[in-house]
């Protein structure tokens, strides 16, 4: 959810009216792949523990494929999840009413996260829905989100480029930020500060020196230099060994598993901005 223009702060609502301001809406399919991929292997557990869990893409946008993809891959980590989009433009969610099926339901909302009988969800995904939006209201966006979680829920909120090669998100829980994961088709990849442009909202504009994120993208080229002797192996080889240098500095939170899959996660107290915005 983006506007054309940097829309005004989010409306602070009242009874039936959505939270939030109408985005341009671009999707493509297969468009959020690495997120989700990532969500079904870190957070799969937690949905099939869940007795009835229930997944938000919000602000889906102009077309459905992104809400009806999650249900495909969080089905495989987890058979009984349900998946609801929500989005703010009446209608676009009337466009994706034929689209519904068993598990997959769209209805119309912002940020307050509409659920029947006021479901908490156990996770709400936001792609590319606070880009245009001022840094300054991020967190209280993040704030009205994470209360609407399950106690074992998790907000997934990032940016990605339009068809998916290169994608930087946050994961929350309901007690705040806990990571951020930096995701790349590594065969098109020339450094990894590349992945800057696609930052969320909340760090893009801290990649400036002295923040904490400038620092951190600052030792991954060079962590990727210094790995060049290994990209005779491949790329993943590569990707690799500099998650295995970076980790002597950076708390990273994940390990080979992910790191083969062209990913890297870092604990979000590192990263965290360092003054105000």
């Amino acid at each position: 959810m983006a506007s054309r223009t940097t829309p005004p702060p989010s409306r602070p609502g009242r009874p039936g009216r959505p939270v939030g301001t109408v985005t341009r809406g671009t999707t493509n399919p297969n468009r959020l792949r690495r997120m989700d991929r990532w969500i079904a292997a870190t957070h799969g557990a937690a949905l099939r523990r869940a007795q009835a869990p229930v997944a938000v893409d919000l602000g889906y946008g102009a077309a459905p494929w992104t809400a009806v993809e999650l249900l495909a891959r969080l089905r495989e980590a987890a058979p009984r999840v349900r998946v609801v989009g929500i989005e703010i433009e009446p209608a676009r969610v009337a466009g994706a009413k034929p689209y519904e099926r068993e598990g997959l339901s769209f209805r119309h909302g912002g940020f307050e996260v509409p659920l029947e009988g006021g479901i908490r969800p156990s996770l709400i995904r936001a792609a590319n829905v606070l880009r245009q939006y001022d840094e300054q209201q991020v967190e209280e966006v993040w704030a009205r989100l994470c209360a609407r979680l399950a106690p074992e829920g998790l907000l997934v909120e990032g940016t990605c480029d339009e068809i998916g090669r290169r994608h930087v998100w946050v994961a929350l829980g309901p007690e705040g930020a806990r990571t951020v994961t930096f995701a790349t088709r590594l065969g098109s990849l020339e450094r990894p500060s590349d992945l800057a442009e696609r930052l969320p909202k909340a760090l893009i504009h801290r990649n400036v020196p002295g923040e904490p994120v400038h620092a951190f993208l600052r030792d991954f080229d060079r962590a990727w230099a210094a790995a060049a002797p290994y990209a005779s192996y491949g790329a993943r080889q590569r990707w690799i060994r500099t998650a295995r240098a970076l980790a002597a500095d950076w708390p990273l939170a994940d390990g080979p598993g992910r790191w083969r899959q062209g990913e890297l996660t870092v604990r979000w107290e590192a990263l965290r901005p360092a003054g105000p915005s």
